[in-house]
């Protein structure tokens, strides 16, 4: 198998034939991404890695759904965001009917969520409004962690130019979730 092949390479070309060394390449390339991912959105670090091994479970069984209408790592992370939004939420459902005769409610942890669930609400609203390269060039430096030496190759620019875009559109979505945060 060759291992140096995109993402969408690799699931086009290994994937119908060998559909186990496919995921197997793609689990080593995004584990740690995935976890981190996970990690910043609950903050405890064992329920990340549980997460972590779900969420490349429900990969493993839609990959054939894959249809590359966006890149493999941008429909991974969207994987990624929705189970972790459904987790808080669950968490947060639980929280609020699972009260018995020796506990209280856990109003911070229960608050905590539903803070962070608005908060990432109001960072995609953000993102959405940011046209297609802009969106794109953040997910590349902040969700993928490439470098900004790895996009200047990727979009055959200069460093300061990424860095000048990457100010502008954080620029844009600080305003947008500052304005968002105010409705």
């Amino acid at each position: 198998m060759n291992t140096t092949l995109s993402d969408e390479d690799m699931i086009r070309h290994y994937l119908p034939h060998e559909p186990n060394s496919c995921f197997e390449v793609l689990y080593k390339r995004y584990e740690a991404k995935v976890y981190r991912h996970c990690l910043s959105m609950i903050k405890d670090a064992d329920q990340a890695q549980d997460f972590t091994h779900d969420i490349f479970l429900k990969v493993f069984v839609k990959l054939n759904a894959f249809q590359e209408r966006s890149s493999f790592s941008t429909w991974l992370y969207t994987i990624v965001s929705n189970h972790c939004l459904d987790q808080i939420r669950i968490a947060k459902r639980l929280s609020l009917s699972s009260i018995d005769d020796d506990s209280q409610l856990n109003v911070p942890d229960s608050n905590w969520a539903h803070i962070q669930e608005d908060k990432l609400q109001l960072l995609k609203m953000a993102m959405n409004s940011l046209a297609v390269k802009e969106q794109t060039l953040l997910r590349l430096k902040y969700e993928q962690g490439l470098s900004i030496d790895d996009i200047a190759k990727l979009y055959a620019i200069t460093s300061s130019a990424v860095k000048m875009r990457l100010k502008r559109s954080r620029e844009k979505v600080q305003l947008m979730y500052a304005q968002q945060s105010k409705l």
